[in-house]
């Protein structure tokens, strides 16, 4: 690996579905870190996002674009969508794996003629830099000692509350760790410039009002880590100062940004439930990283440290979600969400490994009274699941203080703690 390279969770998942499959496809949002640790396993590459003729040459023979020590790289691969059948037949007709590694910050529209690449491509989602990656967090507490119920303790207290919102602010992504908090949050508002006025369009070639887009980035912002209808979306939107857009163009907005990695949805856990309790089937909503939120209200540092403005709590939520998705995917796992409609019962973070499951609530304080609110709160909900196993785990995610394990089981973890 070259010095410059900051090692990622999903380097050893890439180096595994290499031994695994004939091909690797990394995808995720744009600058989240893709290129260069598919570089870290390539022999070859050629980058479709800068090299127009070799996105002429791919257009015309897909397979010409293969050719070259393996595994060989294609950056970008939607740029030449023909890419994909190219690499499914040619990993058949090798018989060999690890031959390919393709990259995508963007899902192309389903084509009919694309096989879904099962047993030949593997698939490596890659996100933002949680804090455990980018050194933010002293990895002193593991997410796996936690859901295997072992003790843990951590009396290193992390930085104050305000260097963790800055941390929100500035983002995971791998280029603003070396730019000031200021300049960090100005190329985070660009990123969203770039995704309303040219990204979005390299889906599917789809005009989209650029100024609609950004409404609805606007809207998501300010949703962001909440369960909210399409019909919020819609009204919030209108406050960015654009008309209320239509049923079926916000929802071609959002599959749009879906498929660019930029609007992710937290979906509902529950289906295993054996009640005939309703559960929430909505997703909850974030952005790729909280960062982006921060951007896309035009937040400042010090509104979040403000207790009155009550945005912090749901941007720190998503700072734990990103972590989390990136910590739990290293388990194995996923992270979901559970809310039960009929009694409002909630539990902010679910981690679901087929039948394992842990709960998890999300606090902007570690004051005693919060904790205990939120352990009860946990308790409470966990013991009326009728699930097939109890939880693994319940603990309560704070941003400073101590990480233990309190008297009735519940976890106290801060996330300047915390690793896999």
């Amino acid at each position: 690996m070259s010095k410059q390279y900051i090692p990622r969770l999903v380097d050893a998942q890439v180096e595994r579905a290499l031994r695994s499959s004939g091909a690797v496809l990394i995808e995720g949002s744009k600058a989240c870190g893709k290129t260069s640790t598919a570089r870290q396993q390539a022999a070859s590459l050629v980058r479709l996002d800068f090299d127009v003729d070799a996105r002429r040459l791919g257009l015309n023979d897909p397979r010409s674009l293969l050719v070259g020590e393996t595994p060989r790289l294609i950056d970008e691969w939607q740029r030449v969508p023909e890419v994909w059948n190219a690499v499914r037949n040619e990993v058949d007709d090798r018989g060999v794996d690890g031959q390919f590694i393709l990259t995508g910050s963007a899902t192309p529209a389903d084509d009919e003629t694309r096989h879904s690449g099962a047993g030949r491509i593997a698939r490596v989602t890659m996100r933002p830099m949680s804090l455990a990656e980018s050194g933010d967090s002293d990895r002193s507490v593991s997410l796996a000692d936690v859901l295997d119920g072992r003790e843990i303790a951590s009396a290193g207290v992390g930085e104050e509350a305000r260097h963790v919102v800055e941390l929100a602010c500035r983002g995971g992504w791998p280029l603003n760790l070396r730019r000031g908090l200021v300049e960090a949050m100005a190329a985070n508002r660009d990123y969203l410039s770039a995704i309303a006025a040219t990204d979005i369009r390299t889906i599917d070639g789809v005009k989209r009002d650029p100024r609609r887009v950004s409404a609805l980035l606007f809207s998501l912002a300010r949703n962001v880590a909440t369960y909210v209808t399409r019909k919020r979306l819609a009204s919030d939107a209108a406050d960015y100062g654009e008309a209320v857009l239509s049923d079926p163009t916000l929802r071609d907005y959002l599959d749009a940004l879906v498929r660019l990695w930029i609007a992710v949805p937290q979906e509902a856990w529950g289906q295993s439930l054996r009640s005939s309790a309703q559960v929430a089937e909505s997703p909850k909503w974030h952005l790729a990283d909280p960062s982006l939120a921060v951007a896309a209200t035009r937040a400042t540092p010090e509104l979040l440290a403000t207790t009155e403005s009550g945005y912090w709590g749901f941007v720190f939520e998503s700072l734990v979600f990103r972590d989390f998705s990136v910590y739990a995917q290293a388990l194995g796992g996923e992270i979901r969400a559970f809310r039960e409609t009929k009694s409002g019962q909630e539990i902010d973070l679910v981690y679901v490994n087929g039948p394992r499951w842990a709960g998890f609530e999300v606090k902007t304080s570690s004051l005693p009274e919060v904790v205990d609110r939120a352990a009860t709160s946990l308790i409470r909900t966990a013991a009326t699941l009728r699930v097939a196993q109890p939880p693994a785990a319940l603990g309560v995610i704070v941003p400073t203080g101590y990480s233990y394990r309190r008297p009735d089981g519940v976890y106290v973890l801060n996330i300047q703690h915390l690793a896999p």
